[in-house]
């Protein structure tokens, strides 16, 4: 991809934050999409927004120096340029995490089959004109409810030609026709949809025989840490949202967990190699828990203002209030009406649209990371969650709790 020449512009260095944020979420979900599901299409789609994030970064970094006009504007603005920067080694880590597929780097095919039957697909799908889905909105759609298939981005083509991204687009996001979307959910509910937006079958990536007896585990060993590194990214933003130092900390702890499972994926790596006919093959497992690794310490970067007593610009706070995605922290009621039951039982993502991304145990402070529907919710526990200003609403209601991070 050739570089695009970028000159200084006046723009919103809160705008450009904000789509940082959005961006390099994005990014993690598509690049581990790419590799797992073996998509070079969807790989492309990871080089084309770092492309994108690289731009932004150049904005907001001429935007932040022609505002410094005293060592007072640079102390506070410092913090500022951190978690750009943070963001930027989270869209280049993606990058790489890509080009495992793209370079072909070595990466054992068979890594399709061993994906745990929990792991949603991703796949992208461009709107046909003729879909019945043409000029409805998602509400109106309803396929999350009815397929379990959630639209976490749209990238539409404007009349002069210039692509934008609609990232974790709305109840009220009208599709239209030529829109690309990028699907998430069941195999089942993705082929569904699948066919209804495009008009084709879906068609997946055929299972290959894994050449090794326990690649099983080596696979939940990457969506752990890539879970864990997408969760590190979430809790730092929601520390210097609410200069919470308590947050911070989790996030230094995250970071360490993902440092400890790259040591132990690593060995597993190198006695497996022992065992293939071409160890070159597994060249790729060793850049993507490195790659990783990277996430989780840009995470760590985000958070290292809170950590050591720097107040961040409020302009830091204010993008990510603006952001898509609002991240709550929320304490279960004993009496609260999730108490005591499950995720799944009281269908908190279809009655309030929030993922709930991480529960903390109120006993011994164990981390249930990415916690399902039959993720039990007990008095005392606390729950950290994805989604919009109107869900976390209805969220704190059910768990007994209105207020967001409270430490």
């Amino acid at each position: 991809m050739d570089p695009q020449d970028v000159e200084y512009e006046p723009v919103s260095v809160k705008e450009v934050l904000a789509e940082m944020k959005d961006t390099a979420e994005l990014l993690i979900d598509l690049s581990y999409s790419a590799v797992l599901n073996g998509s070079d299409e969807i790989a492309r789609e990871v080089l084309e927004l770092e492309g994108r994030m690289d731009i932004l970064q150049l904005q907001g970094r001429m935007s932040l120096l022609m505002s410094a006009r005293s060592p007072e504007d640079a102390e506070q603005l410092a913090p500022v340029l951190g978690v750009m920067g943070a963001a930027e080694k989270i869209s280049n880590a993606a990058g790489d995490i890509a080009k495992i597929v793209l370079e072909d780097i070595g990466m054992p095919d068979a890594i399709r089959t061993a994906l745990p039957a929990a792991v949603e697909v991703l796949v992208r799908a461009t709107v046909a004109p003729d879909s019945s889905y043409v000029g409805r909105t998602l509400r109106d759609i309803n396929m999350e409810t009815e397929m379990g298939v959630r639209v976490i981005a749209i990238r539409r083509e404007s009349v002069t030609g210039k692509r934008r991204w609609l990232m974790n687009p709305g109840p009220d996001s009208e599709l239209q026709a030529d829109d690309s979307l990028l699907l998430r959910g069941p195999l089942d509910g993705i082929s569904g949809v699948f066919e209804d937006v495009t008009g084709d079958a879906y068609e997946p990536l055929e299972a290959v025989e894994p050449p090794i007896e326990d690649l099983e585990r080596a696979v939940d060993s990457i969506i752990l840490m890539k879970d864990m590194s997408e969760l590190a990214v979430d809790l730092a933003y929601g520390a210097v949202l609410f200069d919470s130092e308590g947050v911070a900390e989790e996030v230094h702890e995250l970071e360490a967990e993902v440092d400890a499972l790259k040591s132990r994926f690593e060995a597993w790596t190198l006695r497996a190699a022992s065992r293939v006919e071409d160890p070159v093959r597994l060249r790729g497992l060793v850049h993507l828990a490195s790659a990783t690794e990277v996430i989780s310490d840009a995470a760590l970067e985000i958070s290292e203002g809170v950590l050591r007593g720097i107040d961040a610009h409020p302009v830091v706070a204010a993008a990510v209030e603006e952001s898509d995605e609002v991240i709550v922290r929320l304490t279960v009621a004993t009496d609260a009406p999730l108490a005591g039951t499950t995720l799944g039982e009281e269908m908190v993502k279809t009655q309030t649209g929030m993922r709930v991304i991480a529960v903390r145990r109120a006993s011994g402070g164990e981390w249930v990371v990415q916690p399902g529907p039959t993720t039990e919710l007990r008095g005392g526990d606390v729950i950290i969650a994805k989604g919009t200003r109107a869900g976390a609403e209805r969220l704190g209601e059910l768990v007994g709790d209105e207020q967001e991070f409270e430490i």
